[in-house]
């Protein structure tokens, strides 16, 4: 069966509420519904799906293959992913809601795909990148 989209990504905080609070307060999305794991996280919507989880980081059964007895500690890791990229839309409200919180951000155009693009870091380090109609950016 071929791949058909992508489901969430796990982010391993070193603290787990900031994180949270990056996620819902700066960028918009929901806590929602999560299973009773046996450790803490969060579950974060972007409307009906859960696209962001969170778990702390070195908590045990919370890092590669969460929910296995694997675990994870400080040091482990699963790669090497660079950004992780959300579509959306409503440039000048985050670009004011960015200036509230005091995230610096930084933008770039892509030529010939019509995109402007906003890049920031959560508290974990890990680059979120925002991709708008190439339109918003001029007006920003």
């Amino acid at each position: 069966m071929p791949l058909r989209n992508l489901n969430h990504f796990l982010i391993l905080a070193r603290d787990l509420e900031a994180t949270r609070d990056f996620y819902v307060d700066v960028l918009g999305l929901s806590v929602g519904p999560r299973p009773p794991f046996q450790f803490p996280g969060y579950w974060l919507y972007l409307g009906e799906r859960a696209v962001v989880h969170l778990a702390a980081k070195g908590g045990a059964g919370a890092g590669p293959g969460a929910g296995t007895d694997a675990g994870t500690d400080a040091g482990s890791a699963t790669g090497a992913i660079d950004h992780v990229a959300f579509e959306a839309s409503g440039l000048a409200d985050m670009v004011a809601r960015l200036d509230r919180h005091g995230i610096a951000r930084r933008h770039r155009k892509v030529p010939g795909q019509g995109l402007h693009q906003v890049f920031v870091q959560d508290p974990d380090g890990v680059t979120i990148e925002l991709n708008y109609p190439a339109a918003e950016g001029d007006a920003v």
